[in-house]
């Protein structure tokens, strides 16, 4: 009954529907052992190194990507983010160290107990040397992107008015672009009447002769 009792469909044989759910008949959360420091607002949960560190204890480097149980638990907030810390042992001397969200920068920081490994192509970026042959480019750039953006205002403030000209120009005498749209429909219900049930049927228009015969009805 082990793989029941983990999804918590297992139920005990003396249970009963009175007694409510199964967890609290028998006195456990549903978390299990998940929540046993739940009183101490900390959650155990499965954590996933997102860069690879040293640890501070055997100086052992972790990986990315490893796994650890982890301690969640709020510490601060940002704004009306939450941080989250994350408190672990290395696998391999049963040091602790703890890594904590970051919103601002939207990333991890390592907090305690180890340190970042520095990556060389993403961490490390020489500032110390600026090339004005750069500047210059990126000057020219900018300028190109203005000259490009205003252009394309232009000609969308060009297609705006070309398109407000034909909405006035189609709508000037509402009256008659509505007889128009009619005229079209009914001609097109036509055909498709026909087509539906393979007969020719033609709706002519009104005449004196039917106007007449239709006040005597």
């Amino acid at each position: 009954m082990a793989e029941r009792r983990a999804v918590n469909k297992y139920y005990p044989p003396d249970w009963d529907p009175s007694y409510g759910s199964a967890n609290s008949y028998v006195g456990q959360h549903p978390l299990r052992d998940r929540a046993r420091k739940l009183n101490e607002g900390i959650l155990i949960v499965r954590f996933e190194l997102p860069f690879s560190i040293w640890c501070g204890g055997c100086n052992s480097m972790l990986a990315t990507g490893l796994r650890f149980n982890a301690e969640k638990k709020k510490v601060d907030s940002y704004y009306s983010t939450p941080i989250w810390s994350f408190r672990m042992k290395c696998c391999e001397c049963g040091h602790w160290f703890e890594i904590r969200t970051n919103p601002k920068e939207t990333t991890y920081d390592v907090a305690d107990g180890a340190r970042k490994k520095a990556e060389p192509e993403a961490d490390i970026v020489d500032l110390s040397y600026v090339d004005e042959q750069d500047n210059q480019d990126s000057l020219l750039h900018e300028l190109e992107t203005a000259k490009k953006q205003k252009q394309k205002t232009v000609q969308q403030i060009q297609r705006l008015n070309s398109l407000q000209e034909a909405s006035e120009k189609q709508w000037k005498d509402p009256d008659q672009a509505n007889a128009n749209l009619r005229k079209i429909f009914r001609v097109s219900y036509t055909w498709h009447f026909g087509c539906r049930y393979s007969i020719n049927v033609f709706f002519v228009g009104r005449t004196q002769n039917s106007r007449r015969k239709s006040t005597t009805i």
